[in-house]
């Protein structure tokens, strides 16, 4: 796996410590709400990407003044959500890489890989 890259992704791990610390941080899980139902992130807010541009008025008062991290399964739709999101003026929206495949090697076993 490549490295991260910092103007875009935080890692798994950065995440943890955003979600233990909470205040002033929204996770997104952008993936389907299939995905979401096998196996999801406690703390994690659904918003499927395929949903976001119809979302943004709700998304923008969420995310106020907040960090928004999008996760999804590897990483790939999270890095559109970040783009779409900052497109419509959310600040600089991150994803998580490696998505939840990556928090269930690395942070979370519990969680199901899929």
């Amino acid at each position: 796996m490549g490295g991260i890259n910092a103007e875009w992704e935080v890692s798994v791990q950065q995440t943890r410590q955003m979600l233990n610390d909470r205040d002033g941080f929204v996770l997104l899980d952008v993936r389907n709400p299939d995905e979401h139902s096998t196996c999801r992130i406690e703390g994690a807010l659904l918003f499927p990407l395929s949903d976001l541009a119809n979302r943004l008025d709700e998304l923008r008062d969420l995310a106020e003044g907040k960090t928004v991290v999008a996760h999804c399964h590897h990483g790939g739709r999270s890095l559109k959500a970040a783009a779409l999101l900052r497109e419509a003026g959310l600040g600089p929206v991150k994803s998580m890489a490696g998505g939840i495949d990556a928090w269930s090697l690395e942070i979370d076993p519990s969680v199901p890989r899929y």
